[in-house]
């Protein structure tokens, strides 16, 4: 079942949460975390709805002991070499001049460390590149044409990281942008005098919108059976976004952030909703005061529901019009993940990965 909330009511679940985190006396000096609770299972692994196989290879590596970082890289790995992912990696849709820039956060819990690229052109697992930021670099965050550097540095190939079908993507939505340029679309008849007929369809075949703005990212989170937490997320951005644009995938806080006394959370979804926000951080907290992941995910959601008021962003009711997921574990091995309308996401709890459902506000009709 789904949450109904009114405009009005949002908006007060936001104040009241802003309360909660920020407005007590004592609550930026707040104790370490304690949970005394037994439902949780660890090792644990959670992420995005893309991660099936990423949730089952980063298991496999926590229960053959190895480290809780290396084994949600490894598992995202999968995704970013995957040319049918089109949000990620290798294969992932491209910026509006047909450029894939990649962006990719790491946090390891028992060091308490992080590392992130943003921007990156040419390397196909941007998470290994965060990692050697976080491990083999006095820095945080390392951006563009620096982040590519350093790749290679380490060994890293430069590789062509566009794809014929996402480069056919990109030229659909060049061409169908505007009747008034010099790219045409594509003209599927004669006019029966050897040339073209201008008010043929145009276009693939298939049910690709040329129009609609691609946001995609896969982020994975893991718990292992002594409690250390780690995460990582990576991206490809926003489709056709203007070169440059960084999303919050890279930025410690927003696209994620662990906290070894506590748990992790992740996002997917529009990037800028959750950068005003830290909604990842904000998760965290949230869990640190005792609220369970899946409740802290949905507080984060109510948090961005009440301060999105940008009428682009706003379907006629004056609920948000684009989709934002969060994915959160606790240290006790319990976790849920939100979203402002029905989705899933990825569940691994020993067995085979799963799909649930995740938590929201509204129904989809809404």
């Amino acid at each position: 079942m789904g949450f109904r909330w009114s405009r009005r009511g949002i908006l007060q679940a936001g104040a009241t949460a802003s309360l909660g985190v920020f407005g007590g006396k004592h609550v930026l000096a707040s104790p370490a975390f304690h949970i005394n609770r037994s439902q949780g299972t660890r090792p644990l692994v959670i992420s995005s709805g893309n991660g099936l196989e990423a949730c089952a290879k980063a298991m496999e590596m926590l229960q053959a002991d190895e480290d809780t970082l290396d084994a949600v890289i490894a598992g995202v790995n999968i995704v970013e070499e995957d040319p049918g992912d089109m949000s990620v990696g290798y294969g992932g849709l491209p910026n509006e001049s047909g450029t894939v820039q990649l962006d990719s956060s790491v946090m390891h819990g028992p060091t308490r460390n992080g590392g992130a690229v943003a921007s990156i052109e040419g390397i196909k697992n941007p998470s290994k590149v965060a990692k050697i930021v976080m491990e083999r670099t006095d820095h945080v965050l390392i951006v563009g044409q620096g982040a590519q550097d350093l790749a290679k540095a380490h060994g890293f190939p430069v590789e062509n990281l566009l794809t014929d079908r996402a480069r056919e993507r990109w030229l659909q939505w060049r061409e169908n942008m505007s009747d008034r340029d010099d790219w045409l679309p594509v003209q599927r008849a004669g006019d029966g005098r050897g040339g073209l007929d201008p008010t043929a369809d145009h276009g693939a075949a298939d049910e690709f919108d040329p129009f609609f703005r691609y946001h995609g990212t896969i982020n994975c989170n893991c718990v292992n059976a002594d409690g250390d937490i780690s995460g990582v997320t990576t991206t490809s951005g926003l489709s056709w976004k203007i070169p440059g644009r960084v999303g919050d995938s890279p930025i410690l806080g927003a696209g994620l952030y662990v906290d070894n006394d506590v748990g992790a959370a992740g996002s997917t979804g529009r990037g800028e909703a959750n950068l005003l926000d830290c909604c990842s951080f904000l998760a965290v907290e949230f869990m640190r005061q005792g609220m369970h992941p899946k409740d802290a995910c949905l507080a984060v959601m109510r948090r961005v529901a009440a301060k999105t008021v940008d009428p682009r962003l706003l379907r006629e009711d004056g609920t948000p019009n684009f989709s934002l997921n969060f994915y959160a574990l606790n240290k006790a091995g319990e976790y849920g993940g939100a979203n402002f309308r029905p989705s899933r996401f990825v569940v691994n709890d020993g067995g085979e990965s799963r799909h649930e459902d995740s938590a929201y506000l509204w129904e989809r009709d809404q």
